[in-house]
């Protein structure tokens, strides 16, 4: 539902004007008792409003609504609205009513009341759990429409073609007539509104099959201006219903009058929501008949018809489950990039690979932090306990490089016999880059989100390379994604997918940095202070510090009292091997415990950030991109 409305604020004119009303047990107004004007600012602004609400467990439908209804007839009322625009609430839902009013017929009457056809309603029901009939019934009695979506399909891209539709206004009060004596058993002929994408279609019978024209008169307004069009149409009854040529119909087996074939369909959409929208038994029944029986005429399939299928005697085997295991293979394969945000609709791999080098300079698994020195020849690694929710600053280097890594944790229980009450993973990798202009990538192990200005989501389970001026994004499915940066900064991210979790598994990600060499000496965050800084190793004797040597790193691997220098600090480290790339290659390592206490400036807990877009200006200070 999040992801449905980011596509919607991306779609908002600068003319238009819009608010965010949040329900769940309680009802929560973004801007309270107004509609605000799209701007950048305002746009970041509800992004991140829509990004921190989380579900509480109820679903106060009839609350929320009448909120809405009242905010916008009170808009309504107290401006000068433009003669062009067109109000209306785009309902979003995953779940049934459970607060306030539940009974849907209260909850139909008091929407009615409230909206009192001054508006449209369009409702948009997303997962498993929502009342259809309920969502289409308020989209229908207040001139919308309804779209219902699963919860594994990409509802932000179907969303995107729904908001096409009904996003630019363009006429209301559409109303074609023709001459009672000419017609007959017309549909629909007024409709409330006409938005450039939508369509208008009307289909009847004519009376006078003798008549070379039909006249015709259309009624329209946008809201203070009343247009009247008169026309007559010519009638060509031998040619303008050929339907020679036509596939599947030229044989003589299909029904070759393709038009009434239209009325009919349209005929019987009508019955059925005539139905739905009654309340009276008996007239339900009779509409069902009506429309069962212009199904069975004209062979379209109903909630009351049942299409029987021949079998063909064809028999295929099912496709064989693979285990999907994450790897570095085709980490920096050399494939064919697009221009703007299309993506290919696959990859080949194995040809031209050119591959990245990826230092082990990382953030993955639980999470595990590790450090490399390569001058020093040694790595150093420490683990943070975070709490499930917490966003890490991995990197932060707004003001010099202008990007920013943020990582967001998500929980799991502990192994069974284990010393940590939880586990803690990645869910999300946000990166945000403000220069040469703003954008940012949202990671999971299921999308990858682009926002440069236009927003693309592309699937983790599909290869694809998408190019911007400054930006590459390539995914090798189901395996690792790697981000360029103006061909200075790369970081490559692991996919790490479980077939059969178990309970303390999650489906996570693994953050690693491959080109460090465009982020600027001031990088901070929990990786990034460490890229530009030494460490010097030292032996700790009595009261005495000697530096180590690099030759010597090898002797001082069981000596439990091996010091690092950092900044002036000395922290304790004991020796310990650590595996990454998924387990496919294991690390020597110096360790700090105790969640890299004087390793780090300051205490893990200076490193979060209060939500992914914060780009955390300076150590201690926070920003928003």
């Amino acid at each position: 539902t999040k992801e449905a409305l980011f596509t919607i604020l991306q779609a908002l004119r600068p003319e238009d004007h819009f608010n965010i009303i949040g329900f769940s047990n309680r009802i929560k107004v973004w801007q309270q008792d107004q509609l605000v004007p799209v701007t950048p600012n305002n746009i970041r602004d509800a992004k991140k409003y829509i990004h921190n609400m989380s579900p509480t467990g109820g679903t106060n439908i009839n609350g929320a609504l009448q909120t809405g209804a009242k905010l916008l007839n009170d808009y309504i009322a107290q401006n000068d609205i433009d003669a062009r625009s067109v109000s209306l609430i785009i309902f979003l839902t995953d779940g049934r009513p459970t607060v306030g009013e539940t009974q849907s017929s209260k909850i139909l009457s008091n929407t009615k009341d409230a909206i009192r056809d001054r508006f449209c309603l369009f409702t948009i029901g997303i997962g498993n759990d929502v009342d259809h009939k309920l969502l289409e019934r308020m989209a229908l009695e207040n001139c919308g429409m309804t779209r219902l979506f699963q919860e594994d399909e990409d509802a932000a891209s179907h969303l995107k073609g729904f908001y096409d539709e009904i996003g630019t206004p363009l006429l209301s009060d559409i109303r074609v007539d023709y001459p009672e004596d000419d017609v007959e058993q017309v549909t629909q002929n007024f409709f409330p509104n006409y938005f450039n994408g939508s369509e208008i279609i009307i289909a009847g019978k004519l009376i006078n099959r003798t008549s070379d024209k039909l006249h015709v008169e259309v009624t329209a307004s946008n809201s203070k201006k009343y247009i009247l069009l008169k026309t007559d149409v010519a009638i060509d009854l031998l040619s303008k219903n050929d339907i020679r040529g036509v596939p599947g119909l030229e044989d003589g087996k299909g029904d070759n009058n393709y038009i009434e074939r239209v009325w009919s369909y349209l005929t019987i959409k009508e019955l059925l929501n005539s139905r739905l929208k009654s309340d009276d038994s008996q007239e339900k029944d009779n509409l069902m008949e009506k429309a069962k029986s212009m199904a069975l005429a004209y062979n379209f399939v109903t909630p009351f018809t049942v299409l029987k299928m021949k079998e063909a005697g064809l028999h295929s085997e099912p496709p064989q489950e693979e285990s999907i295991i994450p790897s570095t293979d085709g980490i920096g394969e050399k494939v064919q990039s697009l221009q703007g945000h299309k993506a290919p609709p696959g990859i080949r791999r194995g040809q031209d690979k050119q591959r990245i080098k990826v230092s082990k300079t990382s953030a993955d698994g639980d999470p595990h932090f590790v450090i490399d020195f390569p001058s020093s020849k040694f790595s150093v690694c420490f683990n943070i306990d975070g709490e499930p929710g917490d966003i890490l600053q991995l990197v932060s280097d707004h003001k010099e490089s202008g990007v920013t890594v943020n990582g967001q944790l998500i929980g799991a229980p502990a192994p069974p016999n284990g010393h940590k009450k939880h586990r803690t993973y990645f869910s999300t990798i946000t990166i945000l880059s403000n220069k040469p202009e703003r954008s940012y990538l949202e990671i999971t192990p299921r999308r990858v989100i682009l926002d440069d200005g236009e927003r693309l989501v592309l699937s983790c389970g599909r290869s694809a390379v998408v190019r911007s001026r400054s930006l590459e994004v390539s995914i090798s499915a189901y395996s690792n994604i790697t981000v360029t940066i103006r061909d200075s900064i790369s970081f490559v991210i692991l996919i790490h997918h479980y077939k059969k979790p178990a309970p303390y598994q999650r489906n996570h990600l693994g953050f690693y940095i491959s080109n460090s060499k465009g982020l600027s000496s001031d990088s901070h965050g929990l990786l990034g202070q460490f890229l530009n800084h030494e460490v010097k190793l030292l032996q700790e004797s009595l009261n005495t510090s000697q530096e180590v040597g690099q030759n010597q790193t090898e002797v001082l691997k069981a000596n439990p009292t091996n010091t690092l220098q950092v900044k002036g600090r000395l922290v304790p480290v004991v020796w310990k091997q650590r595996r990454i790339y998924n387990g496919q290659q294991e690390v020597d390592c110096w360790f700090a415990k105790n969640n890299a206490d004087k390793l780090i400036d300051g205490s893990y807990k200076d490193y979060l950030a209060s939500h992914p877009f914060d780009t955390g200006t300076s150590f201690g200070t926070t920003d928003v991109l």
